[in-house]
């Protein structure tokens, strides 16, 4: 590999990084919490000499209520399937040491690191503004994407019930979701989603980035184990709910060995359908992620960040449409003819299930006057 391509990971330089001490951030995903972005002054902690930082408390989460005024956010992305998407809270505990929602939580005065994790927002009134929403006189149906952003099934859903409220609003309206998930969680609303999946109302995707069990808790500790997320497709295919298996994302030298074992492991269970995405680097995330490599797998950290470059024309991160999501390049290419080809044996992708916008009956607020007809 270019000599230009590789990044020298040297242990002093990691020592001389923010990382939080391991008895803070026991069961949290990334290793450091330095101030965002849009921030003035950046704020660390240090030892000054007095062990006082010895002292300092765990991180806990913390909930905020979220005061939005609306709830369905839109794109024009050309590499996405859809256009609108819902997330009823910010911030997810799952602590995914890759995810690319990170760097949003820098606009809200956090950083990308563990206050991603620990400061999470939540939105009480989402079903009550997805209501109204939909029933605005111009609102076109077209699927809406539950988690495009962070988790709707994180822990705090178990608690709080959001998106219960907003898979109950869309089922009344008859208003079609996608829904992509780390939890297994999602199984506690077969009751609502099996209802929509009969009138071609939902399709639900769980992520399952390895079958490790120990990769996973290191990389992703508060999701739910490989084992249960193939649980929890296998109960949603028996249901009736079309499902689908994300591959994502996929770390060259980390996990890429897995992907056709995933694959098959999904088949196994039901699913019908399949797709993948590689490793993004934006932002916070290359830091954070680096950070992450050189304490867990610091005998590999160079080769991940060698290939991922190759990808990116020497670059971390290519945002261009089309290339965020998959790279460029021999080792990219190599990773879809893999998947191509395991799609192929195995049957997968053979038809693509689509969500109906023509039963859609637009909802009347509490409170508003009813329609005469």
């Amino acid at each position: 590999m270019p000599e230009a391509l590789t990044d020298q990971f040297n242990e002093a330089t990691v020592r001389e990084k923010p990382i939080v001490e391991e008895r803070r951030r026991r069961g949290r995903g990334t290793r450091s919490n330095v101030s965002g972005r849009f921030e003035s002054e950046v704020r660390e902690v240090f030892d000054d000499g007095w062990e006082s930082a010895a002292d300092l408390p765990p991180f806990k989460t913390a909930v905020h209520a979220d005061s939005a005024r609306s709830i369905i956010s839109r794109n024009d992305s050309p590499d996405i399937s859809f256009d609108q998407s819902i997330n009823p809270y910010r911030g997810c505990e799952h602590g995914c040491t890759y995810c690319y929602a990170r760097p949003s939580h820098c606009y809200l005065g956090h950083s990308a690191g563990l206050d991603f994790e620990t400061q999470l927002y939540a939105k009480p009134e989402a079903g009550g503004l997805l209501e109204a929403e939909l029933a605005k006189p111009g609102y076109k149906p077209s699927t809406i994407a539950l988690g495009a952003n962070t988790d709707p099934y994180q822990p705090i859903e178990r608690r709080l019930g959001i998106t219960r409220q907003i898979l109950e609003v869309l089922e009344e309206a008859r208003h079609p979701v996608g829904i992509v998930t780390k939890s297994a969680t999602v199984v506690r609303d077969i009751d609502i989603l099996s209802r929509m999946a009969k009138e071609g109302l939902v399709k639900v995707a769980l992520s399952v980035t390895t079958l490790d069990r120990k990769l996973a808790r290191s990389m992703e500790p508060r999701a739910s184990t490989p084992a249960k997320r193939l649980e929890a497709l296998g109960a949603l295919s028996e249901a009736g709910i079309p499902t689908a298996v994300m591959v994502a994302p996929i770390i060259p030298a980390l996990n890429d060995h897995e992907i056709e074992k995933i694959l098959e492991a999904a088949r196994d269970v039901g699913v019908e359908e399949a797709g993948y995405v590689m490793l993004r680097l934006p932002l916070e995330i290359k830091e954070l992620f680096r950070e992450w490599l050189a304490t867990d797998f610091p005998d590999r950290a160079n080769r991940v960040i060698g290939h991922i470059k190759t990808m990116h024309g020497g670059k971390d991160y290519s945002p261009q449409f089309g290339l965020r999501q998959r790279g460029r390049g021999p080792y990219a290419e190599q990773v879809a003819m893999r998947f191509k080809l395991a799609l192929k044996r195995l049957g997968l992708n053979q038809r693509r299930e689509r969500l109906r916008t023509d039963l859609f009956q637009r909802p009347t607020p509490k409170g508003a006057q009813m329609t005469l007809i």
